[in-house]
């Protein structure tokens, strides 16, 4: 069993987040690159209920199935089980889940790039409704890091893509869909 902790920030260009990372001598993990995340439910709502979500995601020409438990009620940062596991045709495995009941609640996508610094992982995410960096590690080493990149505290997000496009929807008067380009 993982635990995941995370933040997100909303940035601006993510260029320039890009290149401070480079300077602060981060390693690049991936290229920027496409992904398209599908967001399963059962027919009653209950992973949503619970606070809860199983993802498959498709970037690369991979697949990766993901669980993520329901996440710790209190503080600043985001931290909650997580599962997650490479799959071989996550096509299949989508196709297979909505054979048995399950249905396809939200669709999400991005332009991502990740890089390693002190510890944490850090994803600069292109999405439909702007851009944001999400930083994962222990509580420690993501305020450090934070603090290296000139990110205050204050401006960490613990709400999940879905929440802030829904958010962004409410602000800008559309129906919410789905995330995509």
């Amino acid at each position: 069993m993982g635990i995941e902790t995370e933040v997100k920030i909303r940035i601006g260009d993510a260029e320039p987040v890009c290149g401070q990372l480079l300077e602060l001598q981060a390693a690049v993990v991936s290229v920027r690159h496409f992904e398209d995340n599908c967001l399963l439910n059962f027919p009653d709502g209950k992973l949503q209920l619970e606070r809860c979500l199983l993802r498959i995601r498709f970037a690369d020409g991979k697949g990766i199935l993901t669980f993520k438990g329901a996440p710790q009620a209190n503080g600043i940062f985001k931290t909650r089980e997580e599962l997650e596991t490479g799959i071989e045709d996550g096509a299949v495995v989508l196709q297979i889940l909505q054979r048995i009941g399950m249905l396809l609640g939200f669709r999400y996508q991005k332009y991502r790039r990740e890089f390693l610094l002190d510890g944490v992982h850090i994803a600069v995410d292109e999405t439909p409704i702007g851009n944001y960096v999400e930083l994962e590690g222990s509580e420690d080493d993501i305020r450090r890091v934070a603090e290296r990149m000139g990110i205050d505290e204050s401006r960490f997000l613990r709400l999940s893509y879905y929440s802030l496009y829904l958010e962004y929807c409410r602000e800008k008067q559309k129906t919410p869909e789905h995330m995509i380009f």
